[in-house]
């Protein structure tokens, strides 16, 4: 009864405000087609809202420029996928099994999920630069290795950069090469990310080879 009440008490979301919120998210999915397919920074306003296939004055009821739209796009993206990492990976307390598991399961979007993974290409380097999504999240876990005795790599953001790196390439060349990039693959990356963060060599092994957890549906 309790709940039945306060699913009654919670404010309506008028018909305005839901179509306000398609229309926003068909111009942040059109965003995130764009940069998959290299076309972001080439891409005009005007193709912006072809490829979301509203109204060219109806873009600025939402953002002023593109670049704000790309950033959004790229903070939502990014953030949704550290929150399902996070969920799957919930429990696990060592911090190298946590970069482990997340490096196996992000590694792994290049056929589960290669729309994000055409998107991460796009973007490049530049996620290095956002405040929120999957960077802080493989920073907070390098920086709490190295806290634990587990990581004994000495600069966490220097670290990040060449995991981020490798990671990058590997969906490249999933994208170039698609035969040559597997599981295996992904998880000989991963071990051997571990072992750049100063973890002893058997060890990476067993953590890039423990069953993963399920991940849910994006």
């Amino acid at each position: 009864m309790a709940e039945a009440a306060s699913a009654a008490d919670a404010p309506k979301v008028s018909r305005l405000d839901r179509r306000k919120a398609r229309t926003r998210q068909a111009l942040i999915d059109a965003a995130v087609r764009l940069i998959a397919e290299g076309r972001g920074d080439r891409a005009s306003i005007q193709e912006i809202t072809e490829e979301a296939d509203i109204g060219f004055g109806s873009f600025y009821n939402h953002f002023d420029t593109k670049e704000q739209l790309f950033q959004t796009a790229t903070e939502e993206v990014l953030e949704r996928w550290g929150q399902l990492i996070d969920r799957a990976s919930a429990g696990i307390t060592d911090p190298a099994e946590l970069f482990a598991v997340g490096t196996r399961i992000t590694g792994r979007l290049g056929w589960t999920h290669p729309d994000i993974a055409g998107f991460l290409v796009g973007a490049g380097l530049a996620v290095l630069d956002i405040p929120i999504g999957l960077v802080p999240r493989a920073l907070r876990d390098i920086q709490a290795g190295q806290a634990a005795g587990r990581f004994t790599a000495p600069d966490a953001e220097i670290a990040l950069s060449a995991a981020t790196g490798g990671m990058l390439g590997l969906f490249r060349m999933r994208q170039r090469h698609p035969e040559r990039v597997t599981e295996t693959t992904v998880d000989r990356l991963a071990e051997a990310e571990l072992r750049l963060l100063g973890v002893p060599a058997g060890e990476a092994a067993r953590l890039a080879a423990l069953p993963l957890p399920p991940i849910e549906a994006w």
